[in-house]
Parts: structure tokens; C-alpha cells; sequence
């Protein structure tokens, strides 16, 4: 698949997640093989660009493959000039959400609110794509609410205004994250348009996977809140889809508390020990999540670790915790194996 004239190794892309997806995160779902990692969601207000957030929003690395960066915002000049702003730091493709449904986004009519203004989507697309010389993708979901699907009407937008790519979540807007995905109308939007499509929403395995390109007709698939705490996901999944059938190869427990340690220790260098030990709790509570859906950890002994990881506040301290808990479930997995 293409996005331009880029040809990311594979279509099992890890989604943006403000708060999330941050550069250690990214770097290590690019190493364990997902084929493009976005960046976390920055606001097309320039006059926040030098904030701490968004200068760690920012950061990029050759490890972390290409710079995909995700823009916010209802203000078609303001959009075009964030655009302009990434791409002189480096930004290889400019991402714009039209998906987000969070209150704080949609109060500003930006985000999965603007599906219900289709001029003023067509003006924002057509002015950030005159403003670049690097593609612009467009994230959307559905529509806004259950009686307003409009997800053709806006990839037809977007396709004319010259985007190249474009990701559907499989919800609207009034879902927010509720229920299940539905994928008939991502699969009406790829009949609608020319340009990859990925489906996006509630794809978890391999086999999901599979199911969704063969409904759909998408391009590839785009992986969000199935990836925390099992970071290795997107890129298994990619492993699998490129062997007819293969279903992905889940790691052992010792390898999954392995790679788990290494993005914790990458959180504390790049985060600082302030920040770093904050941070690190939700994805230490998204790894023990999946270690319980596994089957790998009781719900009781997970709720006692969440409890002591989340009262230690010094870096070392946590990293001491984690190699503990890696040696118990190195321990496990030899009993378990025998």
C-alpha cells in the first residue's frame, strides 16, 4: 500500500491515542513490525506549539519509521498553518482528525463534530492539502449519530480535495467508544473512493483482521486499544496477514513482561523521573488487564500489583517492581509449561 509516494512495509498501522501513543511507544510498535505508528493528537493552535506537551508530541525518531503526525482543529487556515508548522520539523504525512469524539474536542467543533459540517470539511481538506508538498490522510468515523452516516459523502470530500488515505472508525460520533464496531458502512465507503481505506475499531486478533478486510475491502486495518498493554499485537497481526490463514503468534508470558519492561524503561527516560512514574501506571494497569484476558494472572493477584506499582513514586523503584513481577511470571510460564 502507498500514502503518497511513502510505502509503509506493511497495513497494520498502530492508531494515534492522545496520551498514549507517545515517541517510546511508537518506536517499539515499529520494532516489533506495525507498519506505521501516528502520532499522538496536536492541536492546530500554534500558539501551543512550544508547550512541554506539545514538545514532546513533537519528538520523532528513524525508530519510529515515518513521521506521521495528527492534527486537531475546526479553522481551515489554522489547520493548513499547523500543517506547514510539522512538516518543516519533519513530518512526512499530516493526519487530520475528524474521528475524536471526546467532549473537550467536539465543544470546539473539531473532531468527529466536523462530519456534520460537510462544506467546512471540504474547505479544511482543501486548504491543508494546497498548503503541503507531503500527503494528508483524514481519520472520520461513520458519521455523527446512527441516522446520519455520512462517512461516503465525506471520503468523496476528501478524495477530491487530493487526500491520500483515508481511516474509518466503525462507530459515530454519539458512540463514542460504546458497543460494537459495525463495518457495513466502512465497506460502503471503500466502494466509494479510490484511495486506501483502513478499517479501524474493535480488531483485536488476527483473525478479526481477516474477517474485517474480507468484509470491508479495506486496505489494511488500523489497530488502537487492543495494542495497550499488548504492544506486540499490531505487528503480530501483520506477521499473520502476510501467511494465508496464520493466526497471529501470541508471546510467550516472559517475552510480553520482556518487552513490557523495555517500553517502561523507555517511558522513564523520555518522560523524566516526574512524569515517568505517572505515565507509567496506566500502561502498567493495561499490561496486567492483559495478562488477566489471557489467562496468565488471577484478578485478585492483578489488583494487588496495580495497588503496589501505583504507590511507588521513584523510577528505580518501579523498574525493580517490574523485574520482580517479570521473574514470578517467568516462573509461571516453566509450571505452566510443565
Amino acid at each position: 500500500m502507498h500514502i503518497g509516494s511513502l510505502e509503509p512495509c506493511n497495513a497494520v498501522f498502530l492508531a494515534p491515542m492522545a496520551g498514549v501513543t507517545d515517541l517510546p511507544m511508537r518506536e517499539l510498535a515499529i520494532e516489533l513490525g506495525a507498519g506505521l505508528a501516528v502520532g499522538e493528537m496536536q492541536t492546530a493552535d500554534t500558539r501551543l506549539a512550544h508547550t512541554r506537551k506539545s514538545r514532546l508530541r513533537q519528538q520523532h525518531s528513524k525508530r519510529a519509521g515515518i513521521r506521521a503526525v495528527q492534527i486537531v482543529g475546526w479553522d481551515p487556515q489554522q489547520l493548513a498553518e499547523a500543517a506547514q508548522f510539522n512538516a518543516r520539523l519533519g513530518a512526512e504525512i499530516i493526519d487530520i482528525n475528524m474521528g475524536c469524539p471526546a467532549k473537550k474536542v467536539c465543544r470546539r467543533a473539531a473532531g468527529s463534530a466536523l462530519l456534520a459540517d460537510e462544506a467546512l470539511v471540504g474547505r479544511i481538506l482543501d486548504r491543508v492539502v494546497k498548503a503541503l508538498d507531503i500527503p494528508v490522510t483524514l481519520k472520520i468515523r461513520t458519521g455523527t449519530d446512527h441516522e446520519h452516516r455520512n462517512g461516503s459523502t465525506i471520503a468523496r470530500i476528501a478524495e477530491d480535495a487530493g487526500v491520500q488515505m483515508l481511516v474509518v472508525h466503525g462507530r459515530t460520533r454519539a458512540d463514542r467508544f460504546k458497543g460494537e464496531a459495525e463495518y457495513d458502512t466502512i465497506a460502503e465507503i471503500v466502494e466509494s473512493v479510490s484511495i486506501p481505506v483502513l478499517a479501524n475499531g474493535d480488531i483485536d486478533s488476527a483473525a478479526k483482521a481477516r474477517s474485517v478486510l474480507s468484509k470491508t475491502g479495506a486496505s489494511g486495518v488500523m489497530i488502537g486499544r487492543a495494542a495497550q498493554g499488548r504492544l506486540w499485537l499490531p505487528g503480530a497481526i501483520a506477521s499473520a496477514l502476510a501467511t494465508p490463514k496464520a493466526d497471529a503468534t501470541t508471546p510467550s508470558i516472559a517475552h510480553q513482561a520482556c518487552i513490557h519492561r523495555r517500553h517502561i524503561s523507555r517511558l522513564h527516560g523520555f518522560h523524566g523521573e516526574h512524569f515517568g512514574v505517572r505515565v507509567t501506571r496506566k500502561h502498567q494497569a493495561w499490561f496486567l488487564d492483559a495478562l488477566v484476558s489471557q489467562g496468565a494472572l488471577h484478578t485478585d493477584t492483578a489488583r494487588e500489583w496495580r495497588r503496589c506499582f501505583n504507590a511507588i513514586d521513584n523510577t528505580q523503584q518501579q523498574l525493580d517492581q517490574m523485574h520482580t513481577y517479570e521473574h514470578f511470571l517467568q516462573q509461571q510460564t516453566g509450571r505452566l509449561a510443565a
